[in-house]
């Protein structure tokens, strides 16, 4: 069981502050990380993963900072972008490349394909791929270390109805294995049929963290209104 917790977190950026003094934690299960566009939810997912530092407080993975895991790629996760891939590159090409530098085996390549759906299209090359593809393949490179952690920020963009069901019942499926998951999206509809439950910030600053039935007693929209509505830096 891998827990996420952030303490105190505040981010500034000049005399522009994303964050502030944020505290939540996230266990496993499907977390959706929601919040209007500038919440600062990008800024604390970054964090976490070590992509920028914090100007105070911590971001932490079982009480370590991304920085001293051990093994980062065993545990955690990521898909921040539907990008990021050579044109010229095969799907397990790219996959590959990403074994080689994690020092994981290259028997997960396959593995991880068949697990998102891509298998027949594994040496095709990702140029030619659709972005709901290029989803799929961002999964399958998050899920290479066969990791306790997920987060995946807007995971549904580019699905049809059919890849939003099969993502739902992907992620469920790895909840129930005891993993942690986190889902940033505006999708409001999809996280109230997908996520156990709910952190909302608005303004840098967090609004609420809690199971999702408690949140959305009158509808995940409305409450998310509600929570988001005149939140001042």
């Amino acid at each position: 069981m891998t827990t996420v917790t952030v303490t105190g977190l505040t981010k500034r950026f000049g005399a522009f502050e994303a964050v502030r003094d944020l505290d939540f934690e996230v266990t496993p299960g499907i977390t959706g990380f929601l919040g209007p566009n500038g919440a600062g939810k990008t800024t604390t997912l970054r964090i976490l993963l070590g992509l920028i530092r914090p100007t105070a407080g911590a971001a932490t993975i079982d009480g370590r900072p991304y920085a001293a895991l051990a093994h980062p790629r065993r545990t955690v996760g990521a898909v921040l972008e539907a990008g990021g891939f050579h044109p010229g590159r095969t799907a397990r090409r790219h996959l590959l490349i990403l074994t080689t530098g994690a020092g994981l085996p290259a028997s997960r390549v396959d593995e991880v394909l068949d697990q998102v759906g891509l298998a027949d299209a594994a040496h095709r090359r990702v140029g030619g791929f659709s972005l709901g593809m290029r989803q799929r393949l961002g999964l399958a490179g998050a899920l290479l270390g066969d990791p306790g952690v997920l987060i995946l920020d807007e995971p549904a963009n580019g699905l049809d109805p059919a890849g939003m069901a099969w993502l739902r019942r992907l992620l469920r499926d790895l909840a129930d294995q005891g993993r942690t998951v986190i889902i940033s999206s505006h999708v409001l509809a999809e996280v109230a049929q997908t996520a156990d439950r709910a952190v909302v910030i608005s303004g840098g600053r967090l609004r609420y963290s809690g199971l999702l039935d408690g949140l959305a007693a009158d509808g995940l929209e409305a409450a998310f209104l509600r929570l988001t509505e005149e939140a001042p830096r």
